[in-house]
């Protein structure tokens, strides 16, 4: 059985899509709707910007979004999922290829999505951090006794888990990880405590773009971020969209769920080879691949 996944932030580069665009009339068509529904030219900055250009959030997660749902499209009848899964941002790319979200308003949440946590990110300095090497339960008892916001966002892997909350949290939980035996504290270059009680704002905003978007059923089951648990109705789909922003990423319990139900490929849809290495971690048997058009 076919798995499919979908990055999230963090996976962008310079050039990304190029290729499909100018080798594909579909992607092509695609690309300009983009352009026209974001209102500036997200292709000109994803083909030939800068990295401080696909690092504003506002921009990398549509550019990420655009190329993971535009190669979907393109692999038409070869894009046959058993399963879909996205790791954050991934998880609407995830349900528009299935068929659970059109095209535009799935373009439409993305750029809501990442307009309201750069918000977000401005009204509370905040940021993240991922720890190596110790169980989870060491890192959220010590997450926990920290007197400040906290959190487990990311469950990544066995031994890697992505931390968030404010900066002093933050600097604080790493300096008791480590003195805990974590094999690496590292903070993250990024603008804010994504998956956190921090990212309320956000949420806020997104419940209500999520409340005004028609859903469909997707057309296999999606393994959602907050649950773990493989979805098929539209409802319950969007109500945990609606808790994501705030809630951590289960991503290492998704695949361990996808290879249980029978997941026997994983192949990633979008910029970079992140996710496969995650899978990899969690699973060293399993086959893992990039899709190409190639």
């Amino acid at each position: 059985m076919k798995a499919y996944i979908f990055p999230g932030q963090g996976a962008q580069y310079v050039g990304m899509g190029k290729d499909l665009y100018d080798n594909s009339g579909l992607a092509k068509d695609l690309f300009e709707k983009a352009n026209d529904i974001l209102g500036f030219r997200i292709t000109d900055l994803m083909f030939a910007g800068t990295d401080d250009d696909l690092k504003q959030t506002k921009v990398t997660q549509p550019a990420i979004f655009l190329h993971s749902v535009i190669l979907a499209r393109v692999l038409g009848n070869s894009f046959k999922p058993d399963m879909v899964a996205g790791h954050s941002l991934g998880e609407f790319s995830a349900i528009v290829a299935a068929e659970g979200l059109s095209f535009e308003n799935g373009l439409e949440l993305v750029s809501k999505r990442a307009q309201a946590m750069q918000k977000a990110c401005e009204i509370n300095p905040s940021t993240m951090a991922a720890i190596i090497g110790l169980d989870n339960e060491i890192v959220e008892k010590i997450c926990s006794e920290t007197n400040e916001v906290v959190v487990p966002a990311n469950y990544n892997s066995p031994g890697q888990i992505v931390i968030s909350g404010s900066v002093k949290g933050i600097d604080l939980a790493v300096e008791k990880l480590t003195a805990a035996g974590a094999k690496r504290a590292l903070k993250l270059k990024v603008g804010g405590a994504f998956h956190s009680p921090l990212m309320e704002p956000a949420k806020i905003e997104l419940e209500e773009a999520i409340d005004a978007t028609g859903f469909n059923d997707p057309v296999c089951p999606v393994y959602q971020n907050v649950t773990s648990l493989p979805e098929r109705n539209s409802q319950i789909i969007k109500n945990n969209l609606k808790l994501q922003l705030t809630s951590p990423v289960k991503w290492m319990q998704s695949v361990e769920n996808m290879l249980k139900d029978g997941a026997n490929a994983f192949i990633e849809v979008g910029p970079g080879n992140v996710l496969q290495g995650l899978v990899k971690k969690v699973n060293s048997d399993v086959n893992t691949e990039s899709a190409s058009i190639l």
